[in-house]
């Protein structure tokens, strides 16, 4: 059961983080055109071109910020729902980090 939802949860977190990443990319990619074509001109258009440049650049970086925080939040319900796993099957996780050891080291060994 853990499994599942910490799969749904990670697949649902790669999806936001792939969604936020597109946004900024977008709003990044719009800025700098509009950054690059004021640079080309002088005077009043070239000053709302920047201008505009610099607004897109502050909503990508609120954006971003945005994602930032959905990630922490996240991550921590994930952190918690690990700990109470941990906690209500210690031997289990146990067996498993000493499966993952063994295995980290025969591979890490054979190098």
């Amino acid at each position: 059961m853990l499994e599942n939802l910490s799969r749904n949860a990670a697949s649902s977190i790669n999806d936001r983080v792939d969604d936020a990443s597109s946004d900024v990319k977008g709003l990044v990619k719009d800025a700098q055109a509009l950054l690059n074509a004021a640079a080309a001109l002088t005077g009043k258009k070239a000053d709302e071109l920047r201008e505009r440049g610099m607004q897109l650049l502050d909503v990508a970086q609120g954006k971003a910020g945005k994602y930032q925080d959905q990630a922490m939040v996240k991550g921590k319900e994930l952190a918690q729902t690990a700990d109470v796993y941990v906690k209500d099957n210690p031997w289990r996780t146990v067996a498993v980090a000493a499966g993952v050891g063994l295995l980290l080291g025969v591979v890490l060994g054979r190098k």
